[in-house]
């Protein structure tokens, strides 16, 4: 939140989810409607607050009649990505704004050998530079959980803000601020501001 702009005349959250971004945004005093491709979660978004079922590489709004998407969480899940970035520049009014938070590719590219030191090596077994989709599943607590993972590098994000108009202004690599666990000496999350 520290890195989303002043509310203005609209912002966007595509990839809304269930609406927890959309109401912190709310909050804030941003006018936001939540966009979310499942009917499911923009109706769950849509119980506190504005959103709308439509794909992301079509976003129901004119060209240039917002100042600010946000994309939480959500860019790294959706496949084609470069079209999605493409048309959040249609949108954006010039001066927009776009505040995205993705897994940082270094977190998808490989893993901590196990055990429970906190300097267990971390290795990439396979090439970070490829784009591959992935299936795990993690038990905890008796829950199951399936998630499917994109990995792409870096410069696939990179370039595709460029391509589309974009200047990076900020990007900051949020990591767990727990000195006694691995992931504290890599970056889980990257956000990034892009100015169209």
């Amino acid at each position: 939140m520290p890195l989303v702009p002043p509310p203005g005349k609209l912002t966007v959250d595509v990839g809304c989810g269930e609406g927890r971004v959309t109401r912190d945004l709310q909050e804030l005093g941003h006018r936001v409607v939540g966009v979310d491709r499942s009917l499911t979660m923009a109706r769950a978004a849509g119980e506190q607050s504005h959103a709308v079922v439509a794909d992301a590489t079509a976003l129901p709004f004119a060209t240039g009649s917002a100042d600010c998407v946000v994309a939480f969480m959500s860019l790294h899940d959706i496949d084609p990505m470069r079209e999605t970035v493409r048309e959040i520049a249609r949108v954006l009014a010039p001066g927009g704004h776009l505040v995205l938070a993705i897994v940082h590719p270094i977190n998808t590219a490989g893993g901590f050998v196990e055990g429970d030191e906190v300097d267990r090596p971390y290795v990439i077994e396979k090439p970070y530079y490829e784009h591959r989709q992935e299936v795990f599943v993690i038990d905890k607590d008796g829950l199951t959980m399936t998630f499917h993972n994109a990995h792409r590098p870096l410069q696939e994000y990179t370039e595709a803000l460029t391509d589309a108009g974009f200047a990076i202004t900020r990007l900051r690599e949020p990591t767990n601020p727990d000195p006694t666990t691995a992931w504290n000496r890599m970056p889980l999350f990257l956000n990034m501001v892009a100015r169209r």
